[in-house]
C-alpha cells in the first residue's frame, strides 16, 4: 500500500471527488481526516469507512474561517501525530454571466476556492516544515486554464490555486515539501446535476474519451501525488479531463 502510515487531510471530502479521494487514500493505507462543512454528510461518510478501523476521522471545517482551519490541523496532529498530505479539495460554484454576477457570487467563490486553499496550506506548513516533508495538492479545474462561459469567479479562483501551487513549489521544495495542481474536467458528481440533458450531451460529444470522468479516476491521480512515487513531481499542473481541452 503506497500511502502506508501517511496522515492526509482532505477538505470537502464528505461527497464527490473528495469522498472518493478519502476512500482511495484509506485503501492505500493512509490515515485520513475527512473534512467538510456538511456534518450529516461527514457522519454518513465515516460510517461507510468503518471497515478501515480508526484510520478515518471526521472533522467539521469551514475553510474560510482561520480558527476552524487551525482546529482541523490541531486535530490531525493530536489524533494522528503528523500531517503528510493536504488535498485542497473544498470548492463551490456560483455561476453567472459577467454582467449579471453579483458581488456575493464573486466573493463567496473566491473566499472558499482561493482564500480557503491559502488558509489550509498556511496552516499545515509549520508541521510539514518541522517534518521536512509533505505534499500539497491544490484542486484546480480545466476551467482554471482555459476559462468557461459564465464562470468568471470560478475560473479566477482555479487559475489562482495553480499560481499558488507553483509558488509553493519554488518556496518549499528544499524543505522537502512538494506542491502540485490537478485540473479535473467534467466528472460525475452532484455539481453537474443541474445541467440540462441536452447541454450535457453536447459537452460529452466534445470529450475525446466520449464520457464523463469518474471520481475515483481523479482520486487515483491524487494518490500518486500523495505518494513517494511522485517525489520528483513538483510544481506540475496535471489535467484529468479525458482530452476535453484538445
Amino acid at each position: 500500500m503506497r500511502l502506508e502510515g501517511k496522515v492526509c487531510i482532505v477538505t470537502g471530502s464528505a461527497k464527490g471527488i473528495g469522498r472518493a479521494t478519502a476512500e482511495k487514500f484509506l485503501k492505500e493505507g493512509a490515515k485520513v481526516l475527512v473534512c467538510d462543512v456538511d456534518d450529516d454528510a461527514i457522519d454518513v461518510c465515516i460510517s461507510s469507512f468503518e471497515k478501515f478501523g480508526n484510520a478515518a476521522l471526521g472533522c467539521h471545517v469551514d475553510v474560510t474561517n482561520r480558527d476552524s482551519v487551525a482546529k482541523m490541523v490541531e486535530l490531525a496532529r493530536v489524533k494522528f501525530g503528523a500531517i503528510d498530505v493536504l488535498v485542497n479539495n473544498a470548492g463551490i460554484v456560483r455561476d453567472a454571466r459577467m454582467m449579471n454576477m453579483s458581488e456575493d457570487q464573486f466573493d463567496s467563490v473566491i473566499n472558499v476556492n482561493l482564500k480557503g486553499t491559502y488558509n489550509c496550506a498556511q496552516a499545515v506548513l509549520p508541521t510539514m516544515l518541522e517534518q521536512k516533508s509533505g505534499s500539497i495538492i491544490n484542486v484546480s479545474s480545466i476551467v482554471g486554464i482555459y476559462g468557461n462561459f459564465g464562470q468568471t469567479n470560478y475560473a479566477a479562483s482555479k487559475f489562482g490555486v495553480i499560481g499558488m501551487a507553483k509558488t509553493w513549489a519554488r518556496e518549499f521544495a528544499r524543505a522537502g515539501i512538494r506542491a502540485n495542481a490537478v485540473c479535473p474536467g467534467m466528472v460525475e458528481t452532484d455539481i453537474l446535476k443541474d445541467i440540462p440533458p441536452k447541454v450535457m450531451d453536447s459537452i460529452i460529444s466534445r470529450i475525446p474519451a466520449g464520457r464523463l470522468g469518474k471520481p475515483e479516476e481523479v482520486a487515483n491521480v491524487y494518490a500518486f501525488l500523495a505518494s513517494d512515487e511522485s517525489k520528483y513531481v513538483n510544481g506540475a499542473v496535471i489535467e484529468v479531463g479525458g482530452g476535453a481541452t484538445l
